[in-house]
């Protein structure tokens, strides 16, 4: 049997299961209730639905920090208002992408009493500068530049917030820079299944594969993910998957069928159709101790479109031009696999992925890319980075004492080294290595400056040459 057909198999039956039992209806949850636009806190027994308020974190909920029931008298929170700390261990999640947990408005929400919604946007401007050997002049022409890099409008919430079953969704649209044109982001419903240990999204998302993808890019300690991950891992994708963690064991999986019927011809769909697993396996994970432990194994199976593959990257800057670019080869299918392990011990946090990709394409001798990084991330002012259990990724962070409130927000220390090699059989993308150091400095959770310096080291062409690169960016979320 394939491993198309076992992870459809997987795929398909618990749902089955999730319709046949049906969702059920709550005589004892009122309006006057806990706020409903929160996803349900999962459980290995059960799914409860304890809400949060406006000012709570958006994506994942805890049962480790549990919100004060919303007074429908009490005003919203301004920034200048201090919380304490969001938990270092969440244990849900919901459809929609996050959203800061202190609003700079309350005008965005409605909840009634078959849906709730909760509007949101993001605005992110990269400046970059670059200082080029001569060798990295002949390879590829850079210029400095400034650039809206991403521009989007989210919202997400609840469906008939009474029923005890969690049901969530969630719709967005996003400015493609490189394409000057709008496309719809992650959008879909999710619903929670306690007796299944997850979740079920349907719809327009991240495939699932590499923690540093499925992560949402304004969570990033870092301004692009690595070259490698946006060469190979398309960044979104059509279909269903299954996101589940068991409490007892540590243990979390993210199974997923995708394909193209929907999205062929847009910017991020180069498959026709895949399939992705992803197991990951928390030895430690400590809310007390503020320590985790990340293991993960991906694997995923995919069929280009039209039988063509192009893989290609930028060099970690928005406005420079692809540093990485294989063209176009035949390629029947292929296959990608590879590790995560990340260890969190309070404001310290480690980690490395590394991947390879095998392509079904004999014209070519069927070539091997691999890559990955190394990062370290300091966060000197003492805060903790969220770690959620069920998607198996980190989260923003949310400065103790924020710019407004007069707190001088969360200052973080980053260091990454990538490499990728998309050199394989006849296929000749080129090598690149850089290493970041960068600054973050999040005045709030609504505002966040990011300053890096990176060092990178192209061989392509020919030629080896050495690039500075001089990088800023703003980011603000609403």
């Amino acid at each position: 049997m394939s491993i198309s057909v076992i992870i459809r198999t997987l795929l398909l039956t618990p749902i089955a299961i999730a319709v046949i039992a049906g969702p059920q209806r709550s005589h004892a949850q009122s309006l006057d209730g806990p706020d409903p636009v929160e996803t349900s806190i999962l459980t290995e027994e059960t799914v409860q639905d304890p809400t949060q308020s406006s000012t709570d974190a958006s994506t994942p909920s805890t049962p480790a920090q549990t919100s004060p029931p919303a007074q429908t008298s009490a005003p919203n929170p301004t920034p200048a208002q201090t919380q304490g700390p969001p938990p270092s261990i969440e244990n849900t999640v919901e459809a929609a992408e996050p959203l800061p947990r202190r609003d700079l408005v309350h005008w965005n929400e409605y909840h009634g009493p078959y849906f709730t919604i909760r509007v949101g946007a993001g605005f992110l401007y990269d400046f970059a500068a670059f200082a080029q050997d001569e060798a990295s002049k002949e390879q590829i022409a850079l210029l400095p530049g400034e650039k809206v890099r991403d521009f989007r409008f989210i919202m997400g919430g609840k469906l008939f917030p009474e029923w005890t079953r969690s049901v969530t969704w969630c719709a967005g649209v996003m400015y493609d820079g490189p394409t000057n044109s709008w496309f719809l982001r992650q959008t879909g419903v999710m619903i929670a299944v306690p007796k299944l240990l997850g979740y079920f999204f349907v719809g327009r998302q991240k495939e699932g594969f590499s923690l540093n993808k499925v992560m949402v890019g304004y969570d990033g300690w870092t301004m692009e993910r690595f070259t490698m991950s946006d060469a190979t891992i398309p960044l979104l994708a059509d279909g269903i998957k299954w996101l589940g963690y068991s409490k007892r064991h540590g243990f979390l999986w993210n199974l997923g069928y995708f394909n193209d019927v929907a999205s062929k011809g847009q910017s991020f769909s180069s498959y026709s159709s895949q399939e992705v697993a992803r197991l990951a396996w928390l030895p430690v994970h400590s809310e007390e101790e503020g320590t985790l432990i990340h293991l993960g194994f991906n694997f995923r199976y995919g069929k280009p479109v039209d039988g063509e593959l192009r893989l290609k990257s930028k060099p970690e800057a928005f406005i420079a031009p692809y540093f990485l670019d294989t063209g176009k080869f035949a390629a029947s299918s292929s296959n990608s696999e590879g590790y995560e392990v990340y260890y969190r011990r309070r404001s310290l946090l480690f980690g490395s992925e590394y991947y390879f990709q095998h392509v079904d394409s004999p014209s070519t001798h069927n070539p091997m890319f691999s890559g990955g990084d190394v990062v370290a991330t300091w966060l000197i002012t003492g805060e903790t980075r969220p770690y959620n259990t069920v998607g198996g990724y980190f989260k923003d962070i949310a400065p103790s004492r924020t710019v407004f409130s007069g707190g001088p927000g969360a200052w973080e220390l980053v260091f990454r080294y990538s490499y990728t090699d998309l050199n394989g059989g006849k296929v000749h993308g080129g090598t690149f290595g850089r290493f970041t150091p960068m600054v973050n400095w999040y005045l709030s959770e609504n505002v966040r400056l990011e300053m890096a310096y990176g060092y990178g080291h192209l061989d392509r062409f020919d030629l080896k040459g050495n690039t500075q690169f001089f990088q800023a960016r703003i980011q603000l979320q609403l």
